[in-house]
């Protein structure tokens, strides 16, 4: 009988003590990617390119809003059905400010293929805090992951744009 009740009482500090010790573990760390509106090309963009989540987001609406604006409507509907959070991506590209300390960003529209492209892309990366010259590092990962998702059509849509 004494045994039985010391073999319920060590039980007993046992679960006790697991509960303590399980109520001093710190939190589940979260990804800070789960909140993107893309997690994969996102993941792939900040670990290739050493940017933020942040930076990845607002640089990939960046670059595609820029593709929006250029392809016909059926061409970006094709583009946006192979990425996943789309809407997320272009609601996060930052708002392009009238600038005139930056009239490259603002008159890239009227330049002449990628040149006028990446002009066009310019005060959005810097507002994010990179250079304009980043944006040509996100399109070679940006357009495999349009590849890898859409097919080679769909990413020749993409890359179309900025040539």
């Amino acid at each position: 009988m004494k045994r039985k009740v010391l073999v319920m009482v060590m039980v007993v500090c046992c679960l006790a003590s697991a509960g303590v010790a399980h109520a001093q573990l710190p939190a589940k760390i979260k990804n800070p990617l789960e909140k993107t509106p893309n997690p994969e090309l996102i993941g792939q963009l900040t670990k290739q390119l050493s940017v933020t989540p942040e930076q990845a987001v607002g640089g990939t609406g960046a670059l595609f809003g820029l593709a929006k604006t250029k392809l016909k409507p059926a061409d970006f509907l094709k583009l946006s059905d192979s990425v996943p959070g789309m809407d997320g991506l272009l609601k996060a590209a930052p708002k392009p400010k009238e600038d005139a300390a930056d009239p490259l960003s603002s008159m890239g529209s009227m330049l002449p293929g990628k040149a006028g492209a990446m002009a066009s892309v310019a005060g959005s990366f810097k507002q994010l805090g990179m250079s304009p010259e980043m944006a040509t590092k996100f399109l070679p990962i940006m357009t495999q992951f349009v590849k890898v998702k859409g097919g080679a059509n769909v990413a020749g849509l993409l890359s179309g744009v900025f040539k």
